[in-house]
């Protein structure tokens, strides 16, 4: 018996709110762990005080975690009334001029490659099975019933920018002084190196850029706040 192939790759909305959600979760740890580290790294080259290193830590964690999530929240809450808005308006325009509404949904199916006869059969159905739905998805590429969520996306750019900032903060306070900084720096760029790797595999994309871009990132940050926190230091600031 032939088994039909199996096809494993993502399509339509569920890639789509994949990756919004790898977006996301991605951007987070990935800023958690960079800003976190230039920032302790920064001042342990000042100060190799424990107390000053766990308190910056914190308040870069805590700062960190609420922009963040704040930030995707008026981001996301944006998009959402976008969405609502073009849901609006189709919903006037599919009650005001049905039949143009028509004529554009077959159109858009025929700019898909179906010819013009099916395209408005095709057209027909949608809008008698439910005319709002087809209009958004085939027009707006909306799923009226699945619209982005600014809470969710808060919540998960919260909780990853934090779970990243905490690497750092545990690698900078724990060890003795004399190995602080190499350990949070080879903890920082190994981690940098996962959530790399970790994004482009389900992003469907080659590794080795993205895992190249991480590490690049933040080794410059930490370099560069390490000689500044080390110059500040040197001249008594």
């Amino acid at each position: 018996m032939t088994r039909a192939p199996e096809h494993d790759e993502p399509h339509g909305a569920g890639l789509g709110a994949r990756l919004n959600w790898l977006r996301a979760a991605v951007l987070g740890a990935n800023d958690g762990v960079v800003s976190t580290a230039g920032l302790v790294v920064g001042v342990a080259g000042a100060t190799d005080d424990r107390g000053a290193l766990l308190t910056a830590g914190l308040a870069g964690l805590l700062a960190g975690s609420l922009s963040m999530a704040a930030g995707e929240y008026v981001s996301v809450s944006t998009q959402r009334d976008s969405e609502k808005a073009a849901l609006a308006t189709e919903r006037r325009e599919l009650q005001e001029t049905p039949e143009a509404e028509l004529a554009e949904l077959t159109g858009l199916l025929e700019g898909k490659g179906l010819s013009r006869e099916v395209a408005h059969e095709a057209a027909v159905q949608l809008t008698e099975r439910d005319a709002l739905r087809a209009h958004a998805e085939v027009e707006l590429g909306i799923d009226p019933d699945d619209l982005t969520n600014p809470w969710h996306a808060a919540g998960a750019s919260f909780l990853a920018f934090t779970v990243g900032a905490l690497l750092p903060l545990l690698a900078i306070v724990l060890p003795p002084a004399t190995a602080r900084v190499p350990v949070t720096v080879l903890s920082v760029l190994a981690v940098l190196a996962v959530t790399g790797w970790w994004s482009a595999r389900l992003g469907a994309a080659a590794p080795g850029r993205a895992v190249l871009r991480n590490m690049g990132g933040g080794a410059v940050a930490m370099a560069v706040t390490y000689v500044a926190g080390h110059l500040l230091g040197a001249a008594g600031v």
